[in-house]
């Protein structure tokens, strides 16, 4: 069987031999990409991007890009901040919360060092509760779990940051609401399926591994909860982060129709002093060569000029600016380059 990495090998190779290359020596700049734990998506896409990098613009354009892992957002801008790191992987609420200094970063303040690059993929929201506190079918349910335990997922992890924003938009104190456990989406399955949690929401890339065991294991047991568009509004809070967003039918076992719900970025971002020539370059290369990072790792394959800005909330970087406005994209107000 052949895996990640001899794939990610192979393409580089491909891909290597059809990129062009500069007889005349160049400078080269020497870049850092922050993701996450290697076990996770973040860190196989990075190594992805940084690959595709090397090989389309470390001879011809002097630029070289190399991914490390970490511990995710919170210690990727501390990374960016100090300048160990040039470019990050990141879900979009730590973007809100590094623009207006909030959540984990309310002591260390607004993070003005920080440029948008794109929208990669969506992290989607999916509730899952006991089928039999359905009552309307949409997030509003979750009233109707006082008192049950809920998991939150890992503790101070994005997904906790991430209920506790929507949560909150909604109207629902988690801490006064539900009986709350910490644990991973592979944990709180096999507790659903043993009686012992009633509800958790799954928010990442689909499909989520353990929301399908859930389903082909629990039949009829457990549902999704949907939000209306009234829903969807509220959740955002007016933040311009979250987005509506339709889980095909099909995606889990037994599900026969479309789910509504809710997601945000996962984004690309860079220090603000990188140069503009580089990271156009960066931008154009990915952008350009999609079917080598789809080749990489699926999530990629959500990446689009299309969904390029959707749900972005930081100011985007010059070179990706040029970029799309060179593709003819029209760039919003609340993003353009400060």
């Amino acid at each position: 069987m052949v895996n990640r990495r001899s794939l990610l090998a192979g393409a580089a190779a491909a891909l290597a031999a059809a990129s062009p290359r500069r007889a005349t020596a160049q400078s080269t700049r020497s870049y850092i990409l922050a993701t996450a734990t290697i076990g996770g998506t973040y860190y196989p896409v990075g190594v992805a991007l940084a690959t595709l990098t090397k090989v389309r613009l470390q001879a011809a354009k002097g630029i070289d890009l190399s991914a490390i892992a970490s511990a995710g957002a919170v210690e990727n801008l501390r990374l960016m901040r100090e300048n160990r790191a040039q470019f990050a992987l990141m879900m979009g609420l730590f973007g809100l919360y590094a623009r207006d200094g909030t959540g984990p970063l309310a002591q260390e303040g607004p993070q003005r060092n920080l440029r948008a690059i794109a929208n990669l993929w969506p992290q989607v929201e999916q509730v899952i509760v006991r089928a039999r506190f359905v009552r309307t079918g949409t997030v509003d349910d979750l009233a109707d779990l006082r008192g049950r335990r809920f998991s939150m997922s890992a503790r101070n992890s994005g997904t906790e940051f991430a209920n506790r924003f929507l949560f909150g938009n909604l109207g629902i104190d988690p801490d006064r609401t539900f009986d709350l456990v910490h644990q991973g989406f592979g944990p709180t399955a096999e507790a659903m399926l043993a009686g012992q949690v009633d509800g958790f929401n799954a928010g990442a890339g689909i499909p989520v591994p353990a929301v399908t065991q859930l389903f082909a294991r629990g039949g009829g047991e457990f549902a999704f909860l949907e939000f209306t568009d009234d829903e969807a509004r509220r959740a955002d809070g007016g933040a311009g982060l979250f987005y509506p967003f339709v889980i095909p039918a099909g995606t889990y076992p037994g599900q026969t129709r479309p789910v509504r719900t809710v997601a945000q970025p996962n984004f690309l971002v860079v220090n603000a002093a990188v140069p503009e020539a580089d990271v156009y370059e960066i931008t154009k290369a990915m952008f350009e060569n999609l079917p080598f990072l789809h080749g990489i790792h699926a999530a990629t394959r959500e990446i689009s000029l299309a969904t390029a800005l959707k749900g972005v909330v930081n100011p985007l970087h010059p070179g990706a600016a040029r970029y799309y406005a060179e593709q003819g994209l029209a760039i919003p107000e609340a993003i353009r380059p400060v």
